[in-house]
């Protein structure tokens, strides 16, 4: 995935734990598009103060992750539900008995991985 998508998700999940000053200015550099030295002049520092910033919270930011993983736990959750939805559908479209009774198994499966 591109760093910039990685870390403006990453700071969907953990902004709230960075300083505000921090946040702000990988907030203002990442989601808002703006260079080092517009996001310097919005919050009056300098524009290689901007780039420590940056570069300290995208380095927490990737921390929490690697501890916490909350973000890879939601990707899990997002695909084992897709993965669920699909079998459920198949069963609605399905007559077979045999096919409704292993769809039935898959989705049980996928129901208990996601609760680990």
């Amino acid at each position: 995935m591109e760093k910039n998508i990685e870390v403006s998700l990453l700071l969907d999940f953990y902004g709230e734990l960075l300083k505000p000053a921090v946040r702000q200015t990988i907030d203002l550099y990442y989601n808002d598009d703006l260079s080092l030295a517009e996001v310097a002049q919005q919050c009056g520092i300098t524009r290689q103060g901007v780039r420590d910033s940056i570069k300290r919270g995208e380095a927490q930011l990737f921390a929490y992750e690697e501890k916490l993983g909350l973000w890879k736990r939601f990707r899990q959750l997002e695909t084992g539900l897709d993965e669920i939805s699909e079998a459920a559908r198949k069963i609605a479209d399905d007559s077979n008995e045999q096919t409704t009774i292993a769809l039935a198994l898959e989705i049980s499966q996928k129901a208990a991985a996601l609760k680990e």
